[in-house]
């Protein structure tokens, strides 16, 4: 039973993060990934990883979505209005093939990620040892995930912005 709401909660995480890419209206897309979170959040109880799911809901959850629709309509954006975006320049694209080629190629090669050495006492059990894997093991990518919510917050904005001179260009 636990295996079948694990794969239930992954397949409704999958289609909420799917609908944030394919969204049209910038609300609906912040909302969805509020969803996507919380299904995040649900995959964390149902491997009984407790803190990171309330974490994942306090700080995510609770208050980068909240940002993000702060910004939506402080920027007071129309949802069905999409700006015409210019191609991507050639260099970018190829850049971008490349990096997934590679991330591709090495997950390939490796296989499965290795199983981390098991500790004495479990890393989420005690919060001092949690913090302590946190900002030792695994700061890297925790300054690397807030690097990536500082661009996608500037990404909100920069898409949600209008510009007034566009139209005489035209």
């Amino acid at each position: 039973m636990s295996s079948f709401i694990f794969n239930l909660l992954a397949v409704f995480t999958v289609v909420c993060a799917a609908a944030v890419v394919l969204s049209r209206n910038a609300v609906n897309g912040a909302m969805c990934l509020l969803l996507a979170l919380v299904g995040v959040a649900g995959l964390f109880v149902a491997l009984d990883a407790y803190l990171l799911a309330f974490l994942l809901l306090l700080v995510y959850a609770g208050a980068i979505v909240a940002l993000f629709l702060f910004i939506i309509m402080l920027l007071d954006t129309k949802g069905d209005e999409r700006r015409r975006v210019a191609k991507i320049p050639l260099a970018a694209r190829i850049v971008a093939t490349v990096l997934v080629l590679a991330g591709i190629a090495s997950f390939c090669a490796r296989g499965r990620l290795p199983a981390p050495d098991a500790p004495a006492v479990a890393i989420g059990a005690s919060l001092k040892l949690y913090a302590y894997q946190l900002f030792t093991t695994y700061l890297l990518p925790v300054e690397v995930m807030g690097f990536l919510l500082l661009v996608a917050m500037l990404g909100v904005i920069v898409l949600s912005k209008r510009f007034e001179g566009l139209e005489d260009i035209k």
